[in-house]
């Protein structure tokens, strides 16, 4: 079976980085076919200490150093020392259920012999907060997540690879390439966008699931989706056919919520359209709770319409944000090179004007 890069970019993760890995460091693998590979990016906790000690204990533990902070630039450095077979990305605030994580990696590029694998990555967390059960329940359902994606399917069969390849044979980076450093959220979507394009194979298995943590509170899952936001938006400009109808919904719906607001101020007829289309929104997002409420403890189904909501503003905020700043560049771009351009004069346009003549 094929052997495994594990490639674990952290920043400041103290609080949840020592479980993860140990949950890949205990693996049911031979030892000798696996390395964990820990990107750190300058963190200033206690995340670097830690790793420190556990690579007494597991010699196949390495740490790499980050200085340009990124996610993106994390995981270049650990390909850059990664010796194995495969490679697999594992976040530090993740969690991996049992000890056949690897096994079962391993064992499903052996029999789909695709170039990519695709999983599942519910939102979970030990002794969860109702917020974040809410989180994992919004998040999980079609309102919370674009419906064009398979992170939280359970069906083995392949798949596009944008949205859920997050391991690799080598072969891929030596036809494509690495993660793209100008991407501070949505590498990942990128480089998949880039292995869809060279028509490289993606095998989704729920036998290499993950949890991730959710979000324990609303600010921070603002930043995140906004983040995620960002990430999309440049995504677009840079590959305009990954831009799909779902993606724009929450930037279009916030864009009506402040412009239409500022303009029932005018148009009598369309506030009311306006206050019709919140109503509706929040009735949506309350059956929505009720719905994912059931059967789970008391106070969640009332956080659910709040963390939709941060979902949805959110991911729109870092869209319109960094669409804004690409326009900016562009627009810059445009008029320096016209600036930058030689004045150049055609045959006619130099007879029109011949030099002036001075008599001495």
């Amino acid at each position: 079976m094929p052997s495994v890069s594990v490639i674990v970019p952290v920043k400041n993760e103290a609080g949840c980085v020592e479980p993860a890995l140990r949950a890949l460091l205990t693996q049911d693998f031979p030892r000798d076919q696996f390395e964990v590979i820990v990107a750190d990016g300058c963190s200033t906790d206690e995340t670097v200490p830690i790793v420190r000690r556990l690579q007494g204990e597991f010699p196949n533990l390495h740490l790499v150093f980050n200085p340009d902070r990124l996610s993106s630039a994390g995981r270049n450095i650990a390909l850059r020392h990664a010796s194995k077979d495969v490679a697999v990305i594992v976040d530090g605030h993740c969690t991996v259920p049992d000890r056949g994580y690897l096994r079962n990696l391993s064992e499903a590029f052996e029999t789909s012999r695709a170039d990519s694998l695709g999983r599942p990555q519910p939102l979970d967390a030990p002794d969860p907060t109702p917020f974040q059960r809410a989180v994992s329940a919004a998040r999980a359902s079609r309102l919370g997540h674009n419906p064009d994606s398979d992170i939280f399917s359970d069906q083995a069969k392949f798949v596009p690879p944008q949205s859920t390849a997050v391991a690799y044979t080598r072969t891929v980076f030596h036809q494509i390439g690495l993660f793209d450093q100008t991407f501070d959220a949505c590498e990942d979507v990128e480089f998949n966008q880039r292995v869809h394009m060279a028509g490289l194979t993606c095998y989704f298995t729920p036998t290499v699931k993950v949890m991730y943590h959710p979000r324990s509170n609303v600010g921070g899952l603002f930043v995140q989706l906004s983040r995620y936001g960002m990430g999309r938006a440049r995504l677009a400009f840079k590959y305009p056919q990954s831009l799909t109808l779902p993606a724009l919904v929450p930037p279009l719906w916030a864009v009506w919520v402040l412009l239409g607001g500022a303009l029932a101020a005018v148009v009598p007829y369309l506030g009311w359209l306006w206050l019709a289309s919140l109503a509706l929104y929040a009735m949506v997002l309350c059956g929505a709770a009720a719905v994912l409420s059931r059967g789970q403890p008391v106070g969640v189904g009332r956080r659910v319409p709040l963390v939709f909501a941060g979902i949805h503003f959110g991911f729109a905020w870092g869209f319109w944000k960094e669409a804004g700043r690409q326009i900016r560049q562009r627009v810059k771009s445009h008029w320096s090179q016209r600036r930058s351009r030689p004045l150049v004069f055609t045959h006619s346009e130099a007879t029109m004007h011949p030099p002036l003549l001075i008599r001495v």
